[in-house]
């Protein structure tokens, strides 16, 4: 798939939604809005793939985004689907910001590690805390739609709406960003860093800045499933959560901005059908469904695509 046919991709695939969703059942519409949720997770993830940067701790940012949703509501009684979504973003990016100069000081495992032991700080503390729900978290207000609260029966659809239009728009901006200056070094970052130095390019400043989008794009979903699900806890934040984003990157791959948003589909479509033939086995069902990415795709599924239009 050639990049210059990505928007038109994306338009297309928004048009569908957008046409579609009034005629979609209620649970397929909750599938599709989680999975835009954890595809703008990982689309942030390829982005620091793109770098040789593996995030372990990805569900920091994820959750931090949730929780602002989450407390905007309790606190100013904010439902704004929208408002509460791009301040979760907010609130992630300026985290990862501060963040962002100690980790981009590091590669390889020390990275990922680095990250996820961040991400397991944050999980204790909203464990602990009785004020956030301890462990057992607490529910999100309503969503509304610029400050109108569609019918029950709308409600999905309408958040499917925001979550898609939000989606085509990032996705659209990384495609954008990846073909300038500072997009483009993540390759050569992940090549030969020393190399870039030479150049005269900051590698760690090019690391800083992707870390910070990923960590936007991250509170952007989070925001986005706090809405969705209507609960939030602590699990948001938990090891597991960025087991699943990487599980997810892997299974689609990095080559476009659209195989987050697919592989994060196939991941829920997987996942529910697995529970349900097999409540207590379903996680053997996903590890196997990865190794045979792993062994037959090993470039993820977006693949395919690449080898249909080449042939």
């Amino acid at each position: 798939m050639t990049s210059d046919r990505t928007p038109r991709i994306l338009g297309a695939i928004l048009v569908v939604l957008l046409a579609a969703g009034p005629f979609v059942p209620q649970w397929a519409i909750f599938l599709i809005t989680i999975a835009l949720a954890k595809g703008l997770v990982v689309l942030g993830l390829l982005i620091l793939l793109r770098c040789g940067l593996v995030s372990f701790g990805q569900a920091l940012y994820y959750c931090i985004g949730a929780y602002t949703a989450g407390m905007l509501g309790r606190l100013f009684e904010v439902d704004g689907v929208l408002t509460l979504m791009l301040a979760g973003m907010v609130v992630a990016a300026v985290t990862a910001y501060v963040l962002g100069f100690l980790l981009a000081r590091y590669r390889g495992i020390f990275f990922g590690l680095l990250s996820l032991a961040v991400s397991m700080i944050l999980y204790g503390l909203l464990v602990k805390s009785e004020t956030l729900g301890s462990s057992d978290g607490f529910n999100v207000l309503p969503s509304t739609l610029f400050g109108i609260r569609p019918a029950d029966e709308w409600v999905r659809y309408a958040v499917l709406v925001v979550a898609s239009v939000v989606a085509f728009v990032a996705a659209l901006l990384v495609h954008r960003y990846l073909k300038t200056p500072l997009g483009s070094l993540a390759p050569a970052i992940k090549d030969n860093e020393i190399r870039v130095e030479y150049m005269g390019a900051s590698a760690r400043y090019a690391i800083h800045v992707n870390y910070v989008i990923a960590a936007a794009l991250a509170g952007l979903g989070g925001g986005l499933a706090a809405t969705t699900v209507g609960h939030i806890d602590p699990e948001m934040a938990y090891w597991t959560t960025s087991g699943e984003f990487i599980f997810i990157t892997i299974l689609a791959g990095t080559g476009s901005v659209i195989a987050p948003f697919l592989g994060a589909l196939i991941f829920g479509i997987i996942q529910t059908v697995a529970f349900d033939i097999s409540p207590n086995t379903w996680q053997m069902v996903l590890g196997g469904a990865l190794l045979a990415v792993i062994v037959f795709l090993p470039t993820g599924l977006w693949s395919l695509f690449r080898r249909r239009r080449a042939t």
